[in-house]
């Protein structure tokens, strides 16, 4: 079986076909979060630690860590990224034991962080263009990492999976060249939106496939890119993570935190019951109100998503006798209930007289 290993200093994740499925938590990346560049830029790194800490708690094997900010100060990338990424790597290798996955565009920033990195990472990534092959494999090699292979080349993205299954192809046997052997490469397929391309789902999987038996590989994916510009895009995401492990991805690069409903969004659904002439107990709090009206959580929880990755681990015997499922859907005892059995009562059976 083939097994990509990706390790920190304490702890080992294993991406393989016969592992349960590697969850790469993509919060850490200020790409479209205004919020999160500007406060980058100011040497604020506030999000950065709740994104990590949530994230774990939620299930994330590994973290990608994403320091592409555009400075207002500095638009220069190669300047700005490199002494970036170090900051945050090292920032949060401080926070949580989990391994890293370091994801970068520019050459200078994934050295970077591969030199304070701690264990045996991720590199994110290298595609079939040649200029990016003659940079990111010599790095591959030197470090002994592990590293995602996204299928486009000097021609760009194709629709067609057959193109997209040779230029994988390709990086692998270009990395074999290198001496980078086929487990240390974690092919991404490349996902198109289900709404501008309603094969898109048919072609993941058919390549994951491929990938799995032709190039004895595993995969990943930006498990996102399936829902994008739909309503109600984790019901779709919900559906395809499962339908992909079904055929053979072994991880995903994607969000597995349930952000809290922010207080305007309670207030203003608040003003709305009120305006109905619903009346509601005065002391009804934010929590108790957002779960009546099925609007989630106060608390930053597990997204749903990744419900269904552990449901399916549990279904394809990856999760051995359910127990991680049955940890993490185990209601919590109420004070005062200990010790209490069926309906309530104490103690154990009544014996017969």
């Amino acid at each position: 079986m083939t097994r990509t290993i990706v390790e920190s200093k304490t702890k080992t994740a294993i991406i393989g076909f016969d592992q349960p499925f590697c969850v790469i938590g993509e919060r850490i990346n200020p790409t479209g979060r205004k919020k999160l560049a500007a406060e980058l830029e100011a040497g604020d790194f506030s999000t950065v630690e709740k994104d990590a800490l949530a994230q774990v708690a939620a299930g994330a094997t590994v973290l990608d860590i994403n320091a592409g900010v555009v400075y207002n100060s500095n638009p220069n990338p190669n300047e700005t990224e490199p002494p970036l990424m170090t900051k945050i790597i090292q920032m949060v290798q401080g926070l949580v034991e989990v391994p890293l996955c370091i994801d970068s565009s520019v050459p200078g920033a994934l050295e970077a962080g591969l030199a304070v990195a701690e264990g045996r990472p991720l590199l994110n990534s290298v595609t079939g263009e040649e200029d990016r092959l003659e940079l990111v494999l010599p790095l591959v090699k030197k470090y002994n990492v592990p590293v995602v292979a996204i299928s486009n080349d000097d021609t760009g993205i194709s629709e067609d999976p057959d193109v997209r299954f040779a230029v994988a192809k390709k990086i692998v046997e270009r990395a074999a060249d290198f001496g980078i052997p086929a487990h240390d490469i974690v092919v991404d397929p490349l996902v198109m939106p289900i709404g501008a391309m309603g094969t898109a789902g048919l072609q993941v999987f058919t390549l994951v496939r491929r990938l799995r038996e032709e190039l004895g590989v595993n995969t990943t994916c930006g498990a996102s890119n399936i829902s994008f510009g739909l309503p109600n895009r984790h019901g779709i995401n919900n559906a395809f993570l499962p339908m992909a492990m079904g055929a053979g991805m072994t991880s995903a690069i994607m969000n597995p935190v349930a952000l809290p409903v922010p207080a305007s969004k309670i207030a203003a659904k608040r003003a709305e019951v009120a305006a109905a002439g619903v009346v509601l107990p005065d002391d009804l709090d934010d929590q108790t109100f957002v779960e009546l009206f099925g609007m989630g959580s106060t608390k930053t929880l597990a997204g749903s998503e990744m419900e269904a990755i552990r449901a399916a681990n549990f279904l394809t015997n990856n999760d051995p006798h359910g127990g991680e499922w049955i940890r993490t859907n185990k209601q919590p005892v109420k004070a005062g209930d200990e010790g209490r059995g069926r309906a309530g009562r104490t103690g154990g059976r009544r014996r017969r007289a």
